[in-house]
């Protein structure tokens, strides 16, 4: 199974917020079979074959052209690992367990940096 990061960036839309396409390119992976997918608040975690990978990012690329803007900058980063089943979440949960002990939290990705400067 394939993670990818995908970060979708409509430029010259003449406003400073993204909110509103990023709402859309989520209804947009709502339509995508095959994946799960997570919002965060700098990306998207998209899971699932790499086919099916590529085909939603392709879609998420498309969608702001569709909503009028006249050019993406679209960042993708891939993890396919095809030695044993990997997902996301395992991966937290490899570095909670790691963590575990040390007095410096495991609860979520939050606590890893439990202070932040």
């Amino acid at each position: 199974m394939a993670i990818a990061e995908v970060t979708v960036i409509p430029i010259g839309t003449g406003s400073t917020s993204l909110s509103d396409y990023v709402a859309q390119m989520q209804k947009v992976l709502k339509t995508q079979k095959g994946i799960t997918y997570e919002l965060t608040s700098m990306s998207t975690i998209i899971e699932g074959s790499l086919d099916d990978v590529f085909t939603a990012i392709a879609a998420l690329h498309e969608a702001p052209f569709l909503s009028g803007a006249k050019r993406v900058s679209t960042s993708v980063k891939i993890d396919d690992r095809r030695d044993k089943p990997s997902s996301s979440r395992q991966k937290l949960r490899s570095v909670a367990d790691k963590l575990s002990g040390t007095g410096i939290g495991t609860g979520n990705v939050t606590e890893l940096n439990p202070n932040p400067s």
